[in-house]
């Protein structure tokens, strides 16, 4: 075993034994590879700036509001996978709670939208392309398909309250294979021209609207109401957040009346109505009013929800 490798096996162990271990510059400077010299580096400015903020909460606000995003994606998402981890820990495996562990699921795991006879289906992204590369069936799988075998079908399922069973367990091994129905109405085609809506009772998109409540209340200290609409009737319309960067330029337009094409409006997923419980918490401008949410996907069909939008825009009345 050469020098470097030697040193870098120490320090593995080193923080492996105790995560908060010092590491000192001439520590890192033996390490002669240089990937691996900046992949720590990057790893320990992470962790030491998590530990001087004192928790998950402080450090995720401050890393926004600085305004300087120096961490990985990747531990952004963790970050956000840990937070709604501790609250949602209360409704883990009851069968409402599926469905809000599901929904917070878009808050850190991208999300392919399909549309399956009039249903908006949102499928983990890496799940289901793994799934398509290789049937299930992992390695052997993607060989099958290399030499163009044919395979069984993806054994994959829409969350109903009948399933959720099948979701925690899934969710228990660490499988994101379940879909989430994000449909506001379903359509039945009477004949003759007619036809009748009716609510989707297994939309996953109340219990996003209950994850974003939480997710407001937990790290901004503010009550929230939110409800899925299908449009914006509102004449006093005055603030809006896009929930991803799709969303916050499609609501840009359509508040300042500029032109949207057919096909970007497609890519609307829902949009939300949210209302504080105390107006006095708003900014004085806007007190009392709606703040309307969207949420959409991009050209390719992938929603990428960023969870600090919501928390960076809302119309908060200056702390004192």
């Amino acid at each position: 075993m050469d020098e470097s490798c030697a040193a870098e096996r120490a320090l593995h162990a080193a923080l492996l034994e105790s995560p908060t271990h010092k590491v000192t510059a001439e520590r890192l400077a033996r390490l002669q590879d240089a990937d691996a010299r900046e992949n720590y580096a990057v790893f320990l400015r992470f962790r030491d700036a998590l530990l001087a903020a004192g928790t998950l909460q402080a450090f995720y606000i401050g890393l926004f509001r600085r305004g300087v995003v120096d961490v990985p994606p990747l531990f952004i998402d963790l970050l956000v996978q840990a937070m709604l981890r501790g609250l949602l820990d209360d409704c883990a495996g009851d069968v409402e709670g599926a469905f809000d562990a599901r929904a917070a699921e878009l808050l850190f795991r991208p999300q392919r939208i399909t549309v399956q006879e009039g249903r908006v289906l949102a499928a983990d992204r890496d799940a289901i392309d793994l799934l398509q590369e290789t049937a299930g069936l992992g390695e052997l799988g993607r060989l099958l398909r290399q030499a163009q075998v044919q395979t069984k079908s993806l054994d994959v399922v829409v969350l109903t309250e009948g399933n959720a069973a099948r979701y925690w367990a899934g969710a228990a091994a660490g499988r994101y294979h379940m879909l989430l129905d994000l449909t506001h109405e379903l359509t039945q085609d009477l004949g003759h021209g007619l036809q009748f809506r009716l609510s989707n009772a297994r939309s996953g998109l109340p219990a996003l609207a209950r994850v974003l409540e939480r997710w407001v209340a937990h790290l901004l200290g503010v009550q929230v109401q939110i409800e899925p609409v299908q449009r914006i009737d509102d004449a006093q319309w005055r603030w809006h957040i896009g929930l991803d960067a799709e969303a916050t330029a499609l609501l840009n337009d359509l508040y300042e009346d500029r032109l949207v094409d057919d096909e970007r409006r497609r890519r609307l997923v829902s949009l939300f109505r949210l209302e504080f419980d105390d107006a006095a918490e708003m900014r004085t401008d806007v007190a009392g009013r709606p703040v309307y949410l969207g949420l959409a996907s991009n050209a390719e069909g992938v929603l990428r929800l960023k969870p600090q939008n919501l928390l960076l825009n809302l119309p908060l009345a200056p702390s004192s």
